[in-house]
């Protein structure tokens, strides 16, 4: 909270924030969380509120009334929101080691798993994920982190580049 005093200049203004942020920021902690589902992405929702009060706190006439509540309440909100469209626009994946390569158990034997080998690393992971592992190809290209239709095209052409091979070792796929 001190950082948000800083902020203040008149003493007045000052007590005004301290009445607002004690009898808010639970209220407004939990109307974030509800939009967000996210603690951080709350806890940051509530400090941008609390920094646009400190910065227009000479607005606020009485700290007590549901005016000035639905005024951090409203501003909390909207960035919510705002936070909320943006993560949706733009989803994330999380990066874990597990999915760095994709492995599977080759005894030397199987024919095409030579040739599947013989594919760049990409190619040979999109196949691996979707016909040995059964993913279907968005939940590969959020693996990868790539598009469905880049996923589409690195299969399409993974199993063209496949054919070739197998039938340069004369095998029948």
């Amino acid at each position: 909270m001190l950082i948000y005093l800083q902020m203040i200049e008149t003493p007045e203004d000052q007590s005004k924030f301290i009445i607002m942020y004690e009898e808010n920021r639970d209220y407004m902690y939990r109307v974030a969380l509800a939009i967000l589902h996210n603690i951080e992405d709350a806890e940051d929702a509530v400090h941008y509120a609390f920094v646009k009060l400190a910065e227009n706190i000479e607005k606020v006439d009485d700290p007590h009334c549901l005016k000035a509540k639905g005024y951090v309440v409203t501003i909390v909100r909207n960035r919510a929101i705002d936070v909320y469209r943006k993560k949706k626009a733009h989803p994330h994946v999380e990066y874990r080691d597990a999915f760095k390569g994709v492995t599977f158990d080759y005894d030397g034997e199987n024919e095409v798993a030579a040739c599947i080998l013989k594919l760049n690393e990409r190619q040979q992971n999109v196949l691996i994920l979707k016909h040995h592992y059964g993913y279907d190809l968005k939940d590969i290209a959020k693996i990868l982190g790539i598009t469905y239709r880049n996923a589409l095209q690195i299969e399409q052409r993974a199993k063209a580049k496949l054919r070739v091979l197998c039938e340069e070792e004369g095998i029948s796929c």
